[in-house]
């Protein structure tokens, strides 16, 4: 049997460590990548040795529907591109739970499929919603994945005062793939893999 976390003690230790990433300031950031709809600023990450991602871009819809495709649940596997499997293991209430999903392979499979066993927890954040995730030490593997670690990541979905029908959504990523790749091919499919994510989940919700 897994020892399960306190959910209440890391669920707020989650939610602060991702205000914190929220209030940095903007020069201790630098674009990795810009398009039209989306930018991915990067900064060192404090907690290894890769970078703390930062994404941002409106999406046409409301929080609600927004969250609701990002956060753990039967929403999330129909258009996420890079995921291939999603479990809940453990429920502790109806924001809060462990789940384990898995990914496709990335970069003509330079970086095989991984699998990522998280603690998740979704909050209100001022007039909108924070849905935020970190890997957990879970001992059961299986042997076909490469067993990847997200540290504090989160997803920050606000309405837009001038239109509250669409959402600021922006996103904090920091996740270690591990294994034997060099981290410089990590970095360059991040910045692609987030703006990309952006791209899914704004088809998704005009077919919604």
């Amino acid at each position: 049997m897994e020892a399960l976390p306190d959910a209440a003690v890391l669920a707020t230790r989650l939610k602060n460590t991702l205000i914190q990433y929220h209030n940095l300031e903007d020069e201790k950031w630098r674009v990795a990548k810009k398009t039209k709809d989306v930018t991915i600023w990067r900064k060192p990450s404090e907690e290894f040795n890769g970078y703390l991602f930062k994404a941002q871009g409106v999406i046409d819809d409301v929080v609600n529907s927004v969250i609701d495709h990002i956060r753990p649940g039967p929403c999330r596997l129909d258009w996420d591109s890079l995921m291939t499997s999603l479990d809940i293991l453990e429920h502790f209430e109806e924001n809060c739970c462990v789940m384990r999903y898995t990914t496709a392979g990335q970069l003509w499979n330079i970086i095989s499929p991984r699998e990522f066993v998280d603690f998740s927890y979704t909050v209100g954040y001022k007039e909108g919603l924070l849905s935020c995730g970190i890997s957990l030490d879970w001992s059961e593997k299986r042997s076909e994945f490469v067993r990847g670690y997200n540290h504090p990541c989160g997803w920050f979905c606000v309405p837009l005062k001038e239109s509250p029908s669409r959402s600021l959504l922006t996103g904090y990523i920091q996740t270690d793939l591990r294994g034997m790749i060099p981290q410089s091919a990590v970095d360059t499919a991040m910045a692609s893999t987030l703006v990309n994510f952006y791209g899914d989940l704004q088809r998704a919700l005009k077919k919604a």
